[in-house]
């Protein structure tokens, strides 16, 4: 994958940073560790300039986080309780979860989106709920920006600084990337495999209310 974002890159520049970093949202797989560190190692190399290389970079994010909120707003929170009731165990979500989250977001949403576009896979997917949420687009754009331009601007500068030692920057970030993304699957599947529990849980709890 160096090899092949490396000679992107080198072939179509900025433009080609930009479109990188849209898919690495779109896609996760594809690491923005490796793509705006080699960004800033071309603007040291006098290929790109560094100022163009963190804008095309953040404007490919930034239209990757607005794909993505698209997607949760077009859903919307009706559809998703409708998934939630016939595919719940592997959505390991419950119709009622849906609520709880979207009260949640309403009140965290701009301090989640903001650090969420600073966590590796977590900046992918933290849009979705900001759209079934129907957080305000200019608020949601907004922190998505403050984030997604820090972490862009971070990765090109350290690609320009070390030089052709910016590997070293992907080496540093792909552990951590991988803890992550380790995490994220654990917590998925503890969810699927004690969904049966919590929904029975729940349940409970609804008659003890309905008696009540």
């Amino acid at each position: 994958m160096f090899d092949w974002i490396s000679g992107f890159i080198d072939a179509v520049g900025a433009f080609g940073i930009g479109l990188l970093m849209f898919l690495e949202n779109v896609f996760p797989p594809i690491p923005s560790e490796l793509i705006m560190p080699l960004g800033g190692f071309n603007a040291a190399a006098g290929t790109e300039h560094l100022f163009w290389v963190i804008v095309a970079g953040s404007i490919g994010s930034l239209a990757g986080a607005l794909f993505w909120y698209w997607i949760g707003r077009r859903l919307g929170t009706h559809r998703l309780k409708r998934l939630a009731a016939k595919h719940g165990r592997w959505l390991t979500i419950l119709p009622e979860d849906l609520d709880r989250s979207n009260d949640w977001f309403t009140r965290h949403g701009g301090s989640a989106v903001l650090i969420g576009r600073l966590i590796p896979t977590v900046r992918t997917f933290i849009s979705v709920p900001a759209g079934v949420a129907r957080m305000p687009l200019a608020s949601f754009m907004a922190f998505s920006a403050v984030g997604t331009v820090s972490w862009t601007a971070f990765l090109a500068f350290a690609g320009f600084l070390l030089g052709s030692q910016y590997g070293l920057v992907a080496g540093w970030l792909d552990p951590v990337s991988t803890a992550v993304v380790v995490g994220i699957v654990g917590v998925y599947i503890w969810r699927v495999a004690t969904y049966g529990r919590r929904k029975t849980r729940k349940a409970g709890a609804r008659e003890d209310q309905t008696e009540a």
